[in-house]
This record gives structure tokens, sequence and C-alpha cells, in this order.
């Protein structure tokens, strides 16, 4: 086998083909590195009195969606000038392209879907990577969005890819600002004025220390009360934070007013039932002492244990 027309071919298109390659290569490593620079700039612009967080997570999100456009664009043309270099009829090839791509199009609607969706996911600033959002009924930690897909990390560690053409309603948690907005349930016998004062008081508190100053906007307050529970007094609070940092600071008020409800007789109710007869003086609940019972076998149903009450005055019933 003569090496000399493989060599002559190589010689004559080969050092095109890595120019091709090489050029390609070295447009994307510029693109990558430049747009993220690029947005750093114009981004903060256009978002004057948005907090430094919020910035950063649009510009992350920007760079990766363009950088990945930037990536198809530069391999689809480095591809079409190399197929070229190598001798293949661009002209039939666009064409042949072209109705395989009717075809393909009619069986990829839901792509174009997803493509179209993603596009005005990023334009709309819907959400940023670092959002914690609900889509498609998931939830989770935004983790990357592209054109076709945005990807969740779900509180329990679990990854949910979810096309964008399925979001129909995306419910954003951390967009700009959170909200502490929890309930709790004091005794029906409490002052609620003072119930108030103390929830208050505990959130003020709170809200002034060093560690959670940076991350509260508003104080948790008591807004009102919220329901006449089973058990209970519902009481809703509610307060501003930071993105993201709800959960801490709820978790941290809840710790707090039950320390502060101990500490001032405040009770936390707990389901329980009282019975109240109707002959007692003034309605008045009687505390009754759990009734003894032990578990007998009698010759005739042996198989069938059956348990007695045992009465104050010592009779039995079965």
């Amino acid at each position: 086998m003569s090496w000399e027309v493989p060599l002559d071919w190589l010689l004559q298109h080969g050092w095109k083909i890595l120019l091709v390659a090489g050029i390609c290569a070295v447009v994307y490593f510029i693109l990558r590195h430049t747009i993220p620079r690029l947005l750093s700039r114009t981004v903060p612009v256009r978002m004057k009195g948005v907090a430094e967080s919020e910035i950063q997570e649009r510009v992350e999100t920007l760079s990766r969606a363009l950088t990945g456009i930037s990536l198809g664009v530069i391999t689809i043309i480095g591809v079409f000038t190399i197929l070229s270099e190598v001798g293949v009829n661009m002209g039939a090839a666009l064409a042949g392209l072209g109705v395989i791509g009717i075809a393909v199009a009619l069986g990829t609607q839901s792509l174009i879907k997803d493509l179209l969706a993603g596009f005005f996911i990023l334009i709309e600033n819907q959400f940023t990577i670092g959002d914690w959002v609900k889509i498609g009924g998931v939830e989770g930690l935004v983790e990357e969005i592209n054109l076709r897909r945005t990807v969740l990390r779900a509180f329990d560690g679990s990854v949910h890819s979810v096309p964008n053409s399925e979001v129909r309603i995306a419910t954003n948690f951390t967009k700009d600002w959170s909200r502490v907005n929890m309930s709790i349930s004091v005794g029906y016998g409490e002052d609620m004025d003072y119930v108030f004062q103390v929830i208050n008081r505990v959130g003020n508190e709170m809200s002034k220390e060093s560690y959670w100053k940076p991350l509260i906007i508003t104080p948790p307050q008591a807004l009102r009360i919220d329901e006449f529970g089973d058990s209970g007094i519902n009481i809703r609070i509610l307060g501003d934070t930071h993105a993201m940092r709800q959960w801490e600071v709820m978790g941290e008020l809840r710790k707090r007013l039950k320390k502060t409800f101990d500490a001032e007789g405040i009770e936390i109710p707990w389901p329980h039932i009282k019975l109240y007869y109707g002959n007692t003086p003034s309605g008045q609940p009687v505390e009754m002492e759990p009734p003894k019972v032990r578990v007998v076998t009698t010759p005739e149903v042996a198989e069938q244990p059956h348990i007695e009450v045992i009465g104050d005055s010592g009779g039995e019933g079965q």
C-alpha cells in the first residue's frame, strides 16, 4: 500500500482541519473567560439597588447559559467548515438536512418547547442558580439552568432534572428576599396581649444580635390570632430575611420561644381530651383514675382471652 496519497491529502487538508479545530478551541476559550467578565460589568448597572448576592447569581446563570450556547454555535460552524474542507458538497448536504430537519422537527416538538421556555426563563430572570424554587411539581435548590432543562437539588439530596417546557408555574421562595411565615399555638387560658408582647420581644432581641442582625431585614412579630385550634390558639408570626435565610431564622425563633414560654409560664398545648359530666357542679371536668384491668382466660374459651374491668368496690364486671 502506498502512503503517498494519504500523506499528500494530509499535507493538503490536514493542517487546515487542525487550524479550524484550533481556532474553534481558542474562540471558545476566549468567550468562556470574556462572557463572565462582561456580564460582571453590565449586569450590576441594570440591577441597581439589588443585593450583591442576587447580582452574582444572575451573572453566574447567564454566564453558564451563554457559554453553552457559544459552544454549540462554534461546534456547528467548525463541523461544517471541516466537512467542506474534506470535500463534502455543503449545498446538497444542507438541502438534505433541510428535509431531515422537517421530519426531526415534527418529532422533537417538545425539545423546541424546552428551548423556547428556557430562553424566556433566562430573559425574564424568573429564577437563577442558587434560588430555592418549586417547578414542575418538584422543589429544590437550582444548581443548573440551560435552554433545555433546569436541575434542582432537593432537601434530601436527590437531583431533579426538569424540562423547561414543564415549567407552567415557577414559585421562587428566595427572590430578592425571603419571609418568616410561621404559626405557634398557646393555651386558651393565656392572656393574648401578654403573649403578643413576649413574641415581639423575642423577635426584636434576636434581630439585634451580631449573628442574626445581618440576616434579618424585619424582626419577626406576632401578626394576628390565626385560628382557634382544637387544643390551643394559633398565632401567626411574620418577618423578612435575606434570601435563603428564612428557615434558619425560623428554627432559632422556635427554640427561643419555647425557652421563653417555659420561663414565663405560657402553655404550649398538645392534643388532649377533657371529659365533662352533666351532673357535676357547674359542669366542671372530673378527673378520673384510669380503670384497672386484667386479662383472664376461662376454661370454656381458653383460646379467646378477654378483659375484665375492676371497679372501685372490688366487684368485677365483664
